[in-house]
């Protein structure tokens, strides 16, 4: 019989072990959904600030222009390499393309027509309930640490779009923002399903693709309809913005941390949106923020630090002599 020597292990350092090895990716996973959800808050404020110069649409449209520009010198040799494959899995990207690319920042954009920045912030805030619910009909156990996380933020979500009474007043691009987080929620639960042996730039690169040619006929309606737009510094800049730094940086990090956290746990850090968009409004284009806002912040900020955090996993060290 062979004897194979072993390292002792005590129960603290295998314990010790198992945390760490959760804790890297959970950190690295919690990072880029961090990331993703502060730059996609600058959005909301170029949505608004675009209002009245950029017609939705084509907003839209030479966003996702850009995007591809910034990522083709990454992606294509890949996406190339890949083509088969992505023309097997050619339904699923569609899907994808439709719900994160046409449809969701369409309309936002609408949407900042006719409400504030802040407000499109805090209502896209509900989109981690539908990942979570989707999470939980996968089979995904929540757990309860999560869930009553999930339900403070949104307590805090809540509060703030009501203004603290029960009297719900929501103008028409509020139920525009709540169609787009019905659409995000849906993309960033549909991404865990995503083929394993596709890579991520030609994922993005393909989506983003996809997602423009179905833009373009409504972006030729629009534009024989609206007209163009003047090409000034206060029109390019912000598109620039939206379409490298929201786009190419912002889906990529969203699109990695929910393969590495899941969707449920990347949506709890999505409740960060409101707080960062209240900010950024506030300091950028003067829109109110007052003791409400500030409470509401902190129960949505406690809500997330709760719902992401890391429990200890269960180490059971089993006697080997």
């Amino acid at each position: 019989m062979t004897v194979l020597d072993r390292t002792p292990v005590t129960t603290t350092e295998s314990g010790r072990g198992a945390v760490d090895a959760v804790a890297r990716p959970l950190g690295v996973g919690l990072a880029l959904a961090a990331l993703a959800t502060v730059v996609w808050s600058g959005s909301f404020v170029t949505s608004r600030a675009l209002h009245d110069t950029v017609p939705p649409v084509q907003h839209a449209f030479w966003r996702w222009i850009i995007a591809i520009a910034a990522v083709a010198p990454f992606a294509v040799r890949e996406t190339w390499r890949q083509r088969a494959l992505l023309r097997r899995h050619v339904r699923f990207l569609l899907l994808a393309s439709l719900l994160g690319v046409t449809v969701y920042n369409t309309l936002v954009n609408q949407a900042g027509m006719t409400t504030t920045a802040g407000n499109m912030g805090m209502i896209m805030a509900a989109s981690p309930v539908l990942m979570a619910v989707y999470e939980r009909i996968g089979g995904t156990r929540l757990g309860a640490r999560r869930v009553t996380g999930m339900f403070v933020a949104c307590g805090g979500v809540l509060l703030l779009v009501s203004k603290g009474s029960l009297d719900m007043d929501f103008a028409v691009g509020d139920l525009w923002v709540i169609a787009g987080a019905f659409s995000f929620g849906s993309y960033s639960a549909l991404l865990k399903r995503r083929p394993a042996e596709i890579g991520g730039l030609p994922f993005l690169f393909s989506t983003f693709v996809l997602g423009a040619l179905m833009l373009l006929p409504v972006f030729v309606a629009s534009y024989a309809i609206q007209g163009g737009f003047a090409p000034t510094a206060g029109t390019v800049s912000p598109l620039l913005y939206v379409g490298v730094v929201s786009s190419a940086v912002a889906f990529f990090a969203w699109n990695k941390a929910v393969s590495i956290i899941g969707a449920a746990r990347a949506g709890v850090v999505y409740y960060l949106q409101p707080v960062c968009v209240a900010l950024l409004s506030f300091a950028l284009l003067g829109e109110a923020m007052g003791w409400l806002q500030v409470l509401c912040m902190g129960l949505i900020l406690g809500g997330v630090v709760l719902g992401s955090a890391a429990g200890t996993p269960s180490v059971r060290v089993r006697d080997r002599g």
